[in-house]
């Protein structure tokens, strides 16, 4: 294969969008590791995801993506990680088919699916044996943070046994927790709550609306 054949395959109308990911994320890759800034933003209590996480309502049946992400390792591994390695695969993938088979457009885009979810499933096997290390440095190489005590706005509405997320500032930095209502009490999006207890395994935080004895 020649240069000009993989930069047409590369930059076909299915695999374009791919390759502009791919390359951004190498761009990234590239800046974090020569200017040493990391700037993502962590998903905490044991779920250090490093994903940014903007200012969205949460809807009431978030457990299940919660579950979801938890299913992929995601509560151990990083985000940024995981999404540049499925990304790999996903583009590689896609561009082997086309090499190989040359589908109808229309085929190819529908591949693109599938493809996707054998290569989110491949990366989750694939870090899987990386899960001790990443939850060893905690991410990053930091010392957990003691959230406890801490005040807090809640992204979601919690109730009962429901998992919910919640946005704490360590410094200037916003990190989001998966907590559960103490004592199982209606706490709506956007309350202001204290972080009162954590699950042994720091799998969540229990918050209330003030502080119980």
């Amino acid at each position: 294969m020649t240069f000009q054949e993989f930069l047409h395959i590369s930059f076909s109308p299915v695999n374009t969008v791919l390759s502009v990911l791919l390359i951004l994320a190498v761009i990234y890759w590239l800046f974090t590791i020569i200017t040493g800034l990391d700037i993502d933003v962590g998903i905490d209590a044991d779920f250090d995801t490093d994903v940014d996480v903007p200012e969205v309502h949460v809807a009431d049946n978030s457990s299940d993506f919660i579950h979801f992400l938890k299913f992929l390792n995601l509560d151990i591994v990083p985000i940024t990680y995981f999404l540049t390695i499925a990304l790999f695969f996903t583009w590689f993938g896609s561009f082997y088919l086309e090499v190989y088979f040359s589908p109808e457009i229309w085929i190819a885009i529908v591949m693109v699916f599938p493809t996707l979810l054998l290569s989110v499933l491949l990366t989750k096997l694939l870090l899987k044996p990386l899960n001790p290390f990443f939850r060893e440095i905690n991410h990053k190489g930091e010392k957990p943070h003691d959230f406890l005590g801490r005040e807090g706005r809640m992204k979601s509405t919690i109730h009962g046994n429901k998992t919910g997320i919640l946005e704490v500032f360590i410094g200037s930095d916003p990190m989001t927790l998966m907590v559960k209502s103490k004592g199982g009490e209606k706490i709506e999006h956007g309350t202001k709550v204290i972080i009162v207890d954590e699950d042994p395994q720091r799998k969540f935080y229990y918050v209330a609306t003030e502080i119980r004895f």
